[in-house]
C-alpha cells in the first residue's frame, strides 16, 4: 500500500510527510506500529544544509518500510533539541531499540549519525544538536 491510499484509507485530514528511518527501517517501522518505539532523532545540522523544516507537533508522518510500503501513521506529540551527548535515559529507552539502554542507544546512534554525516562530508561531535521527536500511532493498516 502505498502513503496515499493508507493515508486516504485512515480518513485522517490536513497535510502528511511520508518517510522511511534510517538505518534499518523494516525492523524500525515494526517497532513503531507495535508502539514500542515512541520517538527518533535526527542530526540538525543536515536540516538546516538541506533547508528543511523540523517537525512540530501534531505533524503526520506515514512511515514507510524499506520498499517505501506504508506500515502505519503516526502523529508528533513533542519536538526538542538536544545534545547528543545530553541525550536522556528516558528518550533512549522510547526509541525502542535493543535493550532500550542509553548505553545501547549511545552506541548505535554514534556509528550512525558518524556514516550518515560521513556521506555529506561531515564529522560526528558528541555536542552536535538532535531533533529529537516524540510520536503516537494514529492508525496502521
Amino acid at each position: 500500500m502505498t502513503a496515499e491510499e493508507l493515508w486516504q484509507k485512515s480518513g485522517l485530514q490536513g497535510s502528511y510527510e511520508a518517510w522511511a528511518f534510517g538505518g534499518a527501517p523494516d525492523k524500525l517501522a515494526e517497532l513503531t506500529r507495535k508502539g514500542i518505539k515512541t520517538a527518533t532523532c535526527s542530526a540538525l545540522v543536515l536540516y538546516e544544509q538541506e533547508g528543511e523544516e523540523i517537525p512540530k507537533e501534531g505533524d503526520y508522518s506515514v512511515i514507510l518500510n524499506a520498499r517505501q510500503e506504508a506500515v502505519c501513521i503516526i502523529r508528533t506529540t513533542k519536538v526538542y533539541i538536544e545534545s547528543f551527548d545530553k541525550v536522556s535515559t528516558e528518550h533512549a529507552f522510547k526509541e525502542g531499540e535493543g535493550d532500550r539502554s542509553l548505553i545501547y542507544w549511545r552506541e548505535v546512534h554514534r556509528e550512525f549519525f558518524t556514516d550518515e554525516l560521513e556521506s555529506v562530508n561531515m564529522t560526528f561531535d558528541e555536542k552536535m544538536k538532535l531533533v529529537c521527536e516524540e510520536f503516537e500511532v494514529v492508525y496502521e493498516k
